[in-house]
């Protein structure tokens, strides 16, 4: 599944090379990539400074200190892996307005995910997990510490 995505990503940045180098030649096609580089990088930094600053004033809520800081994460990660795709991806997910219009989409995943990652399972039914739990049972018998002498 590993090799499927990244021939699919392989695939599309190539295409997307090859598209732009025929448009504007291969010397602005370069300096694109790097210019776009340098200004993700950029926009990381400042965006990372921002959310530790907004965190510590106590200036935002902490589902949204916690979804931003996984969209910079995502974005500056985006940024650094080569290609045109994946750093203008990087690049709308850094910008404080495209993060705002992600947030409900990355807090409707993490919702999904969250009866997964705490329990090794699919999901609830009833109230209850879904399949088997392993344990056993360990009877307590409760007695009177010994007492001190005096």
């Amino acid at each position: 599944m590993v090799l499927r995505w990244f021939l699919l990503y392989a695939a599309v940045e190539i295409a997307a090379v090859v598209v732009l180098a025929s448009t504007v030649g291969l010397g602005w096609t370069l300096l694109l990539v790097l210019a776009t580089f340098v200004a993700g990088i950029a926009l990381a930094g400042s965006q990372v400074k921002r959310q530790i600053r907004l965190f510590r004033g106590g200036g935002t809520a902490p589902q949204v200190a916690l979804t931003d800081g996984a969209l910079i994460a995502t974005g500056t990660a985006l940024v650094v892996i080569p290609g045109i795709v994946t750093t203008g991806l990087g690049l709308l997910l850094l910008l404080p307005p495209t993060r705002a219009a992600a947030r409900p989409l990355v807090a409707l995943l993490a919702a999904k995910r969250v009866p997964l990652i705490v329990t090794g399972r699919r999901g609830y039914v009833d109230g209850e997990v879904d399949g088997e739990v392993d344990g056993e049972v360990v009877d307590v018998v409760d007695v009177e510490p010994p007492a001190l002498p005096r």
